[in-house]
């Protein structure tokens, strides 16, 4: 993230993973004592932010450390997004769309198992042509267990700032207010705003009238830009919830970094002598808006007196949209493969920080998780965790009997392996017309398969891909012929991990049958 987020705030933990609350003992005496206030918590989250668009080395050289690496794009950041960071972790996993991710943050559920596994076209069902006839276009729904509404129960002020995307129009999930949010700025059921100017009314009147972004009405024909006012607006609630002397929970879930490439005009100078393309330009001005957004968040946290007790986890919802290169290339991602909505790591892999917003080693919630600096984490890590990290911080418990895909990454955070957590990682997206099109990757340690229910060009003509990532972590040769014996395990477990979440599967051209994986 970000040399102020981490030289200001000594950011400690990068890629790392969310949350505290090390020792379950530790956590059970600190509610004991009624003087300990319960920790405000933010999640920042941009969108189509990639692991490579920002400064901070996600990556990692031969021995295992963080790696510099140079970018197809130069980013100007002053707060949240680049410069030396603490604790990182090598491979923190998103969906590779939008849609699933959010809702696998809200629900604690792998996509495979919300079945929510597109990004939801609000006005109709865009399952593809072969496509499950009944996987979850609706979205979330008002009974459903989501994040928000647990802790909206244990006395939190919840906030919904930014993109929701969390159903389509007509159904619960388009509004915020449904799932467990006291508050709702600009969420609604699209995932990209008609426009980022406040002189077009955010969209307003213009082609793009129905992703208009909403509630945002008294910032229209004026020269201000959507980023700006969303934090703006955060800020503002913050400081309510603050006076009330409220714990709170901030979902600060930015437009950008997603088209339209609009440029950001605060930043459009650092980047005019670029040879790259205007677009190109445009997101750059982007991830700045974005990254000063953060700062603003964190200097208003300090101004308010609660940085010292407010735990702030940044993450992008799918790999980098940055419009550079061919989405199966090395191109936007780059040394990565891909980018958003394809099956290689570039599609899959986001930055993830977690650190207090002000480190105060005497602050008794910062005790129970003393985030360290300058270590490296190289678990397998993603988005679903984040549920399951934050419950255990707020000292609340799901519902007995619903399932929960995400494991706790208290013990990452505080810099130490945690042999409990898994080491592997599920996609599934059957679905299509998209950058890869019906296709499950699964991740166990070094390996990585992918497996194509209709093969294409796209997919080598083949139904199968396996990848040693430790060996090969750009995923330029495919051993699914030369590693029988590995893709067959690899497969084995693709398909048992299928079942065990409950997953749907494509179907046969007539809709008929389901098309479920092959055994090499």
């Amino acid at each position: 993230m970000s040399s102020h987020l981490i030289r200001s705030l000594r950011l400690a933990v990068i890629f790392c993973l969310a949350l505290f609350l090390s020792v379950t003992s530790l956590q059970a005496a600190r509610f004991q004592n009624q003087q300990v206030k319960p920790p405000n918590i933010v999640v920042f989250l941009v969108d189509d932010m990639g692991v490579m668009d920002t400064s901070v080395p996600f990556l990692t050289d031969s021995k295992g450390q963080p790696k510099r690496i140079a970018q197809r794009l130069l980013y100007y950041t002053q707060y949240g997004t680049t410069g030396e960071a603490g604790d990182s972790l090598q491979s923190f996993y998103a969906m590779s769309v939008c849609s699933p991710t959010r809702i696998s943050i809200m629900s604690g559920q792998n996509a495979a198992r919300h079945h929510a596994t597109n990004w939801i076209n609000p006005q109709k069902n865009n399952a593809g042509p072969q496509g499950p006839p009944d996987w979850n276009w609706a979205g979330l729904k008002k009974d459903d267990v989501t994040l928000p509404r647990l802790l909206e129960k244990a006395g939190y002020r919840t906030i919904h700032v930014g993109k929701g995307h969390f159903g389509a129009d007509g159904f619960p999930g388009a509004e915020p207010l449904n799932l467990g949010f006291d508050v709702n700025i600009a969420g609604s059921s699209f995932g990209a705003p008609g426009s980022y100017h406040g002189m077009k009314k955010f969209g307003l009147g213009t082609r793009r009238a129905h992703q208009a972004v909403p509630h945002l009405e008294k910032y229209h024909d004026t020269d201000i830009f959507l980023t700006e006012a969303l934090t703006i607006e955060a800020n503002a609630t913050l400081a309510e919830t603050v006076k009330a002397d409220q714990p709170f929970f901030l979902y600060m879930a930015h437009y950008a970094v997603h088209a339209p490439f609009d440029s950001d005009p605060r930043f459009a100078d650092h980047y005019k002598d670029s040879d790259k393309p205007k677009n190109a330009q445009a997101f750059a001005t982007l991830i700045e808006g974005m990254d000063k957004s953060l700062g603003d968040i964190m200097n208003q946290l300090d101004q308010l007196g609660v940085a010292e007790n407010t735990l702030i986890f940044f993450l992008g919802d799918n790999g980098s949209d940055a419009p550079l290169g061919h989405q199966h290339a090395v191109a936007c991602a780059a040394p990565l493969r891909g980018k958003k909505g394809a099956h290689y790591e570039g599609g899959m892999r986001v930055p993830f920080i977690a650190a207090w917003a002000k480190p105060d080693p005497s602050n008794s919630n910062q005790k129970l998780l003393p985030i360290p600096q300058d270590a490296l984490q190289t678990q397998i890590a993603a988005v679903h965790d984040l549920f399951p990290t934050i419950l255990k911080v707020a000292d609340v418990k799901p519902p007995q009997g619903y399932i929960v895909d995400g494991q706790p990454l208290n013990q990452l955070l505080t810099g130490q392996p945690d042999k409990a957590h898994r080491d592997t990682f599920l996609m599934h997206y059957p679905h299509s017309p998209h950058r890869s099109n019906y296709f499950t990757v699964y991740r166990d340690g070094d390996w990585k398969v992918i497996y194509h229910y209709v093969p294409s060009k796209d997919s080598e003509d083949s139904h199968y891909q396996l990848y040693n990532l430790a060996k090969d972590p750009f995923e330029q040769h495919n051993l699914a012929v030369s590693e029988p014996k590995q893709l067959k395990r690899m497969m084995q477990a693709l398909m048992e991990s299928m079942e065990q979440h409950a997953a749907l599967y494509p179907v046969t051209k007539d809709g008929k049958q389901p098309l479920k994986p092959l055994m090499p």
